[in-house]
């Protein structure tokens, strides 16, 4: 449906920009004050992580905040598909529609994609 391929291309794009987040913060710390204040939300943005040590605070939000996008992913893209009625996907056998039916696929493709 139109719902879950919206929230699929929502989740991967928010799952992208953590990512950015946290490769430019790790960056941004270890260069000094003078370089890295070179726009207004940039310097605002490195002032707010830097003061009180707020950087672990955030990666460790960030982290969950991944997890739980790519849970989600995994379910949207998850099959559903009645067993035993013909209708398996690619004609597959029933044992492993099953199988597809779990999810271990689509949470292994969503962490490839999203990672």
């Amino acid at each position: 449906t139109w719902a879950s391929l919206l929230s699929f291309v929502f989740l991967l794009i928010l799952v992208g920009m953590l990512e950015a987040m946290q490769i430019s913060f790790y960056a941004c710390a270890k260069m000094k004050k003078d370089e890295r204040a070179t726009s207004f939300f940039g310097k605002k943005t490195g002032e707010l992580i830097s003061k009180k040590n707020n950087l672990p605070a955030f990666m460790i939000g960030r982290q969950l905040m991944v997890v739980s996008c790519f849970f989600i992913l995994a379910r949207v893209t998850t099959l559903d598909v009645e067993v035993g009625r013909g209708e398996n996907i690619f004609g597959v056998s029933d044992a492993f529609q099953s199988f597809l039916n779990l999810g271990l696929h689509a949470a292994l493709l969503m962490t490839i994609m999203g990672a």
